[in-house]
């Protein structure tokens, strides 16, 4: 996982809400960008997922060393 492409979902996800904040956004661009959040967070989380499993596997690795 890079570490930066992760930083820059989050980064997007919390610019996307902050636009989602605004009181005078329409429906159809509110709906467009919380469907553009929603598939930030879920590429984040899959990211932060695979790094999770990669960790473990690192650390059974080592405690057969």
């Amino acid at each position: 996982m890079k570490v930066g492409n992760f930083e820059k979902k989050i980064e997007k996800s919390k610019e996307i809400l902050d636009k989602l904040s605004d009181p005078e956004i329409s429906l159809e661009d509110g709906m467009k960008l919380y469907k553009e959040g929603i598939k930030e967070l879920k590429e984040a989380s899959n990211m932060l997922e695979k790094a999770k499993l990669e960790f473990v596997e690192l650390s059974k690795e080592e405690e057969e060393v």
